[in-house]
């Protein structure tokens, strides 16, 4: 079964449009699903590959896109035919009659409101943060001064008039001062000019030669100016697309850090959560942290290993069923300075250190390509990203301190290319790759001062990282909040692969995990990320295929909902299991044998074989090895 591409469709009505589709679908089917998401009605129209009007797609059933050629990410071309009898007033006319009626649908896709009140119609699905801060205000407004204020209390002067959300003087007079502009203040600047905004215009880097030059011989055999990418200066971001991350309570933190103080090793996890508006920063956002996921790693004191996970989609949609969504990475950097003190070594942000490593920052630039920012104002549908880095590291009072950053989106589309590289030996330091008969790789410059004082330009081999970094705060709320629940008097459900600890997530573990709660206790017992994860992701349970009734009732916090989960025939059979099931310590596969023969000392070892998994079991064991599910 072929996997779903994107195929953008651009027309004169419509601006850019993103589709998914499949390589196997009928063009029939691929043209109406243009037609029915465009409204074009009985329009006379056809779709172009080429924008002069060449490679059109005909309609068929019999034929696919794939014979079409078309790849992930193609443009194609939308023109209106004017022999059908459809002038331009005509087809103008429809097509503002048809995005009339766009906002009526819940998916619908929103319009972007500029400072000044004009609106540009939105080309993709957004975030929800995002549209709700494009129809935010956004000014800052002032009270009247006593002092210096001499009209009457409805009118307005130079010391009370509101304020625009970019204002440089009022950032810089904050406590403390805001030093990156949020996203949308970036886009209000922009649009505020006297064309507002009708040439804005957000465009992703490209470090990559554009393919089809018709006039030389690919790289390495020739190169010109049209397929040849523009150099690149590096420049210190002055927005940021979060501007603050809250973790919604210090449990969250506190289980992700166990396993640090438990083995010394440093830890990875994937942070998911809520994208909100931040109300201490004009038209800011903050990441709210809800879970902490942990993939597979190999870890040590000073090195994390991330491994393949066979469960990352899975996760992502159970996630997307609760109302998450991944929203940055988290990984920890701490040396045990005084274990009775219980303080850390601060080894970060000091004159001669670093604040994030370049190897870090190409793991950071990864992970922002990889969860690209929807923007209407990008030709791509996206620009720069939203995910974030926290850092867990000792500070300057050897405390454990979180540290949020972002890399620039010129550092993103450096590491998208393969342009980026670590030094050997010193971390602060990255390197632009040179070019070769396999890569061509532009020049890279940065700006930096000399002996003397001067601004010169340098070229970034090597580069300093601190180029490529935007920080942001990473803090607790005063109160706390609880997507999920937390009871200090309940041991809670494992955290995934931490196997080498010895926290198994196994059948065994369930049961002794629900064990500590009551009947009516349910929708509390059910309310655990780590849980869910994997009751959803376990096939052998009874009631795998109605999981998201639970997660439904776990999301909306409905003990209605979880009390007729509970109710059902499926999780009667889970309790029957349950009431069946004796929870012992794991034993190794040799000991099972080894108590196997001691119940038959004749040598001939009975066993039996696992209804849930197939597994063959000794005689000695009342629940399977392999899945811990009970014997009956």
């Amino acid at each position: 079964m072929s996997k779903p591409i994107i195929v953008r469709v651009q027309s004169p009505d419509h601006g850019t449009v993103r589709f998914e589709a499949k390589l196997s679908e009928s063009v029939a089917d691929f043209l109406n699903k243009v037609q029915k998401e465009l409204r074009l009605g009985d329009l006379g129209w056809s779709l172009y590959q080429d924008r002069n009007k060449t490679g059109i797609l005909r309609t068929s059933r019999s034929k696919k896109l794939d014979s079409y050629k078309i790849k992930h990410g193609d443009m194609l071309y939308l023109y209106f035919d004017d022999k059908k009898g459809n002038n331009k007033d005509d087809v103008s006319q429809k097509s503002q009659s048809a995005n009339v009626g766009l906002g009526a649908r819940p998916n619908s896709m929103p319009t972007l409101t500029t400072a000044s009140g004009s609106s540009t119609p939105t080309k993709y699905i957004t975030d929800e943060v995002d549209e709700i801060l494009t129809k935010t205000d956004g000014k800052i407004y002032r009270k009247r001064h006593e002092q210096l204020c001499r009209h009457g209390p409805q009118g307005k002067c130079l010391h009370c008039v509101p304020l625009e959300p970019y204002d440089e003087e009022f950032l810089k007079s904050c406590d403390p001062p805001i030093k990156f502009l949020s996203f949308h203040s970036h886009i209000r600047k922009l649009t505020g000019g006297i064309d507002k905004g009708k040439f804005v215009n957000l465009e992703n880097i490209s470090c990559k030669i554009k393919s089809g030059c018709k006039e030389h011989p690919p790289w390495p055999g020739g190169i010109c100016t049209k397929c040849q990418p523009n150099a690149v200066t590096l420049n210190r971001q002055k927005y940021r697309h979060v501007d603050y991350v809250m973790f919604e309570n210090p449990s969250i933190a506190d289980r992700f850090l166990n396993y640090w103080r438990r083995t010394g090793n440093q830890r990875c996890g994937m942070l998911f959560g809520r994208y909100e508006p931040h109300k201490d920063i004009p038209l800011g956002i903050k990441a709210t942290i809800a879970a902490i996921y942990e993939p597979p790693q190999k870890t040590s004191k000073n090195k994390i290993e991330l491994l393949p996970d066979d469960k990352e989609e899975a996760v992502r949609s159970i996630a997307e069923k609760l109302g998450l969504k991944p929203v940055g990475w988290i990984f920890t950097d701490l040396v045990a300075d005084c274990l009775q003190q219980g303080t850390v070594k601060n080894f970060r942000g000091k004159v001669d250190s670093h604040f994030l490593s370049a190897e870090e920052c190409i793991m950071a630039g990864h992970f922002q390509n990889k969860f690209p920012n929807p923007c209407t104002w990008s030709s791509d549908g996206h620009f720069g990203s939203k995910f974030v880095t926290v850092i867990v590291t000792g500070d300057s009072k050897n405390q454990i301190h979180f540290e949020g950053y972002q890399v620039s989106n010129q550092c993103m589309a450096l590491v998208n290319d393969d342009c980026l590289i670590p030094t050997k030996d010193v971390p602060e330091l990255g390197y632009v790759k040179e070019s070769s008969n396999e890569q061509y790789v532009p020049d890279v410059f940065f700006k930096d001062k000399d002996n003397y004082g001067n601004e010169v330009i340098q070229l970034a081999r090597p580069l300093p990282v601190e180029y490529l970094l935007v920080d942001l705060p990473a803090a607790f709320p005063v109160e706390p909040q609880y997507t999920f629940s937390v009871n200090p008097d309940i041991k809670p459900f494992v955290i995934e692969n931490r196997e080498d600890v010895g926290d198994l997530q196994d059948f065994n573990a369930l049961v002794q995990y629900l064990r500590q709660y009551q009947p009516d206790q349910f929708l509390e017992a059910m309310s655990d990320f780590h849980l869910l994860i994997f009751m959803a992701t376990m096939d052998m349970l009874p009631f795998h295929d109605k999981i998201e009734t639970l997660l439904l009732a776990v999301k909306n916090k409905d003990e209605e909902a979880a009390h007729h989960f509970m109710k059902s025939e499926d999780w009667a059979t889970m309790e029957q299991m349950m009431s069946a099931h004796t929870p012992s310590p794991p034993a190794s596969r040799q000991q099972s044998y080894n108590d196997g023969a001691a119940v038959n000392p004749g040598g001939a070892t009975e066993s039996w074989t696992c209804s849930h998994c197939t597994f063959i079991n000794s005689s000695g064991l009342g629940s399977c090895e392999m899945c811990s599910l009970p014997r009956q």
